[in-house]
C-alpha cells in the first residue's frame, strides 16, 4: 500500500528543484562556483534526508535523519543569505527562497522536538 506524501515531502522536493534551477542560474551569472555548489548539496540534501527519515526502522534512525535534514536547511539558508548580503542573489528572489527555506526550518524543528519528547517516553 502506497502512502500519502506528506507536506515536509512535499516542500523539501519543491525546494529541492527550486534550488537545482537557481544554481544553474548562478553558475550562467558567474557566482563562485563553491559558493553555488555547497547552496546544491545542502539544498538538494533536505529532501533526501527526509526521505530518509520517512524509511528508516527506528524512532531513533528517524529523529537521526530529522536532526540531519534539519541542520541542512539551516546551512541552505545561510548560503541564500550570503548571497543576497553579497548581491548575488537578487532581493525578491532571495526573499522568496528564504520563506521557503525558513518555513522548512520551522517544520523540521517542530517534528524534531516532537520526536524527541516522543523517545524520552
Amino acid at each position: 500500500m502506497e502512502q500519502r506524501e506528506n507536506i515536509v515531502q512535499v516542500k523539501s522536493f519543491a525546494l529541492a528543484v527550486r534550488i537545482m534551477k537557481l544554481h544553474k542560474w548562478l553558475i550562467e551569472h558567474k557566482v563562485p562556483y563553491k559558493v553555488a555548489e555547497q547552496l546544491l548539496k545542502s539544498g538538494t540534501s533536505v529532501g533526501a534526508n527526509i526521505e530518509e527519515a520517512i524509511g528508516g526502522f527506528t524512532k531513533k534512525e528517524f529523529s537521526m535523519k530529522i536532526g540531519i535534514a534539519y541542520k541542512e536547511a539551516r546551512e541552505t539558508r545561510y548560503w541564500l543569505k550570503l548571497l543576497q548580503a553579497s548581491d548575488y542573489l537578487p532581493e525578491k528572489m532571495a526573499l522568496s527562497f528564504l520563506e521557503d527555506c525558513d518555513e522548512l526550518v520551522k517544520l523540521l524543528s517542530s517534528i524534531q522536538k516532537t520526536t524527541l519528547e516522543n523517545l524520552r517516553d
